[in-house]
């Protein structure tokens, strides 16, 4: 069985280095294509069994070339992929990015197979919720779905991790029974009104998110690191300084490795630098689940915190 259950997308990235990203009616010369494994749900579950978590996947690809390309790869990193179904009224998902000289990326994505999600697959997953520690979560599958999901998981008592990407307008009663609410700066703004320009504002934002009974809410700041509001507690965890190469499922690193450090039991400032860690690494490598670090690259920067 899982310690951790990760319920999501599941996309073939189609990706492109260039200069820069093009302006509209524009054309520029890139470098060779790369198709690379990703979708923010199969990276979660990737992440987080590379860091040596117990993880099964819950989600769907289509019946094409790309669904088993996505579902072998994770099944030979530990991932268990048996709750993957395969769905022939729609294609794999794909998403096509661009990546700048400075590692930054512009993504479209075509949800595919990951837009059809639906409530049937968590009643599927029933004794496999009834085993696990924490259920990931994420916006790249319908919103209904992710609220059955998070109602099924709180009546289980499962520990609910959410990252709010991409950016959605949501109801406000899709948050309340989150456990750990993970968003960016982008995500942030859209689900508070109010924008992150410092520390203090991630702070305000946070305690705003926390009124909803969320118990903690980490808003992750990039190359400043992240800041996490726990009952009266706040706390900045700063990044360590890193060359970035892309930051592809950077975020995604980072959730894997926050439910991991928990699932360890580590202390929650402690589990937050860990996944600050898994989440700098990741933006010193090319690619989605190509970039994401080992548990041996993870111990090694925590350790030098």
């Amino acid at each position: 069985m899982a310690d951790i259950v990760v319920v999501g997308s599941l996309n073939m990235d189609l990706v492109v280095k260039a200069p820069r990203i093009p302006v509209a009616g524009e054309t520029i010369h890139g470098e060779d294509l790369h198709i690379i494994p990703g979708g923010k749900g199969a990276n979660q579950a990737a992440a987080a069994v590379k860091l040596g978590s117990k993880v099964a996947l819950v989600g769907r690809v289509g019946d094409d070339a790309f669904g088993p390309r996505l579902t072998d790869n994770l099944k030979q990193l530990g991932v268990n992929t048996r709750h993957v179904r395969i769905d022939a009224e729609a294609a794999t998902g794909t998403a096509i990015i661009i990546v700048n000289e400075g590692g930054e990326n512009s993504i479209v994505v075509s949800p595919g197979a990951n837009g059809r999600a639906a409530r049937e697959d968590i009643d599927y997953i029933d004794e496999l919720l009834d085993q696990a520690k924490y259920l990931l979560l994420q916006f790249e599958i319908p919103l209904d779905t992710v609220q059955y999901a998070i109602e099924v998981a709180s009546q289980k008592k499962v520990k609910v991790i959410l990252n709010p990407a991409p950016a959605k307008n949501v109801p406000p009663e899709i948050l309340t029974k989150v456990d750990f609410l993970v968003p960016n700066e982008t995500e942030t703004k859209l689900l508070t009104g109010l924008e992150v320009k410092d520390l203090n504002s991630a702070e305000a934002a946070a305690r705003k998110l926390a009124e909803l009974g969320i118990s903690v809410v980490i808003i992750t700041l990039g190359e400043k690191g992240a800041l996490f509001v726990a009952g009266n507690e706040a706390i900045h965890i700063p990044a360590q300084k890193v060359k970035v190469v892309d930051t592809t499922a950077a975020g995604d690193a980072f959730i894997g490795g926050l439910a991991t450090a928990l699932v360890k039991g580590y202390a929650l400032k402690d589990a937050v630098k860990y996944a600050s860690c898994a989440g700098t690494l990741a933006v010193t490598k090319f690619g989605a689940q190509t970039s994401l670090p080992t548990l041996e690259e993870v111990e090694h920067l925590f350790k030098s915190y």
